[in-house]
């Protein structure tokens, strides 16, 4: 069997016969790796707590016929505080759901593992609030899943301006002209804190979404934005305090 070297992230993980664990792990070189941590679940394991959900491990597996096998695993980020914090796991959850169904086997996944690692260390730094982090994370997702939501200009015709209609089957906003008669537009503030959230700043968040009607605006728009483009709803997001 070829040995091999990649860092991942946790993704999920499986129980398997007494001791084992399947690990669904995102690699930047090999995309999405099912592998197998043996013994990883009895006491005094060589794994010890390196192999967690949302951990990112550097890590020597072995090619197997179905499932890969873990050799070696040294923790690089362990993000215990997120584990261990029920809102903040929550999110992660998420996060980490919505990059299990955006990435494939053996193609290369670097972006989005700088983007999972970005949203999973912004929620390290305890925002104050998470779910707002997490419909950053989102967007940023769709974006590079190849359904980037035009919030800057028409989705319709391309006029430049922050248009006030949001069609999800267009892909964003819509102007006037473009808008199906009848539609009800949005209140500004919605469409400016969709921006900063599609935006690269996970820093000014915070500000941009301190009024709580536009979160939870913001927040079920992207909700339905994702659910509509990936083909059905996110199981985690149920468990996301808003």
């Amino acid at each position: 069997m070829a040995l091999y070297r990649e860092q991942g992230i946790v993704l999920r993980t499986y129980k398997l016969g007494e001791t084992d664990r399947i690990l669904s792990l995102l690699t930047p070189g090999r995309g999405k790796v099912r592998a197998v941590a043996k013994g990883v679940r009895r006491p005094g394991s060589r794994f010890g707590g390196r192999l967690e959900p949302y951990s990112h491990v550097d890590l020597q597996l072995y090619e197997g016929r179905n499932l890969d096998i873990v050799a070696q695993a040294e923790l690089i980020t362990s993000f215990t505080a997120v584990r261990e914090d029920f809102a903040l796991s929550a999110c992660a959850a998420v996060m980490v759901e919505a990059a299990d169904r955006v990435a494939q086997e053996q193609e290369r996944s670097t972006r989005l593992v700088l983007l999972v690692l970005d949203g999973l260390r912004a929620l390290a730094r305890h925002p104050e609030y998470p779910g707002v982090v997490l419909d950053a994370y989102l967007l940023r997702l769709a974006s590079l899943a190849g359904y980037h939501p035009d919030l800057e200009a028409c989705a319709g015709c391309g006029v430049p301006g922050r248009h006030r209609v949001f069609s999800i089957a267009a892909g964003g906003i819509l102007c006037r002209a473009c808008a199906p008669t009848g539609s009800r537009p949005l209140d500004a503030g919605v469409v400016a804190l969709l921006a900063a959230l599609a935006g690269r700043d996970w820093d000014a968040l915070a500000v941009a979404a301190a009024e709580p009607r536009l979160r939870r605006a913001a927040s079920a728009l992207v909700n339905s934005f994702l659910t509509y483009h990936l083909g059905q709803p996110l199981r985690a997001w149920q468990l996301v305090p808003r």
